[in-house]
């Protein structure tokens, strides 16, 4: 049986109560495209809008020592997963879309990022191969982006990369200008074109960015100050164009584990124990960190999970609700978005370390139950939360 890699949505977010109040940002939900490695499932956040009759795109890679999916083993840019996306010799293509936190505004002018990749081998099968036979899909394909006005709706084509025929990540910057309102963003991986003839290829996609207001061409004062700027940051900042890897495999990393002996002697939830829980009993977790611009769990927040492992292995009659919250200031739809995100990452982690899903549940109350106030920071920290609640002992 395949083992999964646990949940890290990659959402947001940075200072997040206070880059909500930005309304120059849209935010991509899970945009690091993180997930349960599977086949035939688009990632939390993700629609499937491809066609009936064949297989939804993937989140790669699968576990170490675990059979790999269609042979790809290349590393997460960003996270632990990415998506798999195909096109097919038989003139079909996979599509993924979401609703956005914002609407795309006519006439104004976006920025918007994407790492990309091919992998050197990706093996599948077509609906129409009466024997299921394994083909090679390796052939470099393009990424179309599409707005619209809801699910799996090409309003409008707003900009498409070339082909990416790379085996190492490169990130692909686009600019583009709606002609309309719309709600809606689709990513589509299509054929080279011009085309004779429709064939097998992939791409590999991580770490989309959110989409950015920015100054249009035509205000060129405006325009050339941006650019300016936007070259200065990258100046400062590491090189991100491309993350060399090997197309040898290579183990992803695993979580990281404290090395500090008295980690495992000192509690983190002191009430998290035997003699204090009852039904009903809320119990928050602490030293929880999520890495910057997403909910993937930094290194310091495993003792904290193992700890609720370790009780839950050692209370076998146990079971438990999973809880999120956020602070007051953001929107209600994207606080429940996060609030759900993040307990469904700590419930997968824990079924991934062995815990049956049936005595875990996972809930997002977004910004309804807060237990301080909003109007500081130190109360907007202390609202957003992951809580664990006994259900039944």
């Amino acid at each position: 049986m395949r083992s999964f890699l646990f949940i890290f949505l990659g959402i947001l977010c940075h200072q997040f109560g206070v880059s909500q109040k930005d309304s120059s940002v849209i935010y991509i939900i899970n945009g690091s495209f993180e997930g349960l490695p599977r086949c035939c499932n688009p990632p939390e956040g993700w629609i499937d809008c491809g066609f009936k009759g064949e297989t939804p795109p993937d989140i790669q890679p699968a576990d170490f020592g675990q059979e790999r999916m269609f042979g790809v083993y290349k590393q997460a840019y960003h996270g632990s997963t990415y998506l798999g996306m195909v096109a097919r010799d038989n003139d079909t293509y996979e599509r993924v879309a979401q609703h956005l936190t914002a609407p795309l505004k006519k006439g104004k002018c976006y920025s918007f990022s994407i790492f990309l990749t091919r992998s050197p081998v990706y093996l599948s099968a077509m609906r129409d191969d009466a024997f299921q036979t394994k083909k090679p899909f390796t052939t470099p394909l393009i990424l179309k982006i599409y707005g619209g006005d809801g699910f799996c709706h090409q309003k409008q084509l707003l900009a498409e990369s070339g082909p990416v025929s790379d085996t190492v990540w490169r990130k692909f910057e686009f600019e583009f200008s709606p002609k309309y309102d719309m709600s809606y963003l689709e990513l589509e991986v299509f054929y080279k074109t011009p085309v004779l003839f429709p064939y097998n290829g992939n791409m590999l996609l991580d770490q989309a960015s959110h989409i950015n207001l920015i100054p249009c061409p035509q205000d060129s004062s405006a325009y050339k100050a941006y650019k300016k700027q936007k070259k200065r940051e990258e100046s400062a900042d590491k090189p991100v164009a491309a993350k060399r890897t090997t197309d040898k495999p290579v183990p992803p990393q695993g979580p990281a584990k404290s090395t500090d002996p008295a980690a495992s002697k000192t509690r983190i939830m002191k009430d998290l124990t035997e003699e204090k829980i009852r039904v009903g009993h809320v119990v928050k977790i602490e030293k929880l960190y999520f890495d910057a611009d997403s909910v993937n769990f930094r290194k310091e927040s495993y003792p904290a999970l193992d700890e609720i492992y370790d009780f839950l292995i050692g209370n076998p009659k146990i079971r438990i609700e999973v809880g999120g919250h956020t602070n007051g200031q953001p929107s209600h739809e994207f606080c429940d978005k996060l609030s759900t995100a993040r307990a469904k990452a700590v419930r997968d982690y824990l079924v991934m370390k062995g815990i049956s899903e049936a005595r875990i549940t996972s809930k997002g109350y977004g910004k309804r139950q807060p237990i301080a106030s909003n109007d500081t920071k130190e109360g907007r920290n202390k609202n957003q939360r992951v809580e664990i609640k006994i259900i039944s002992i």
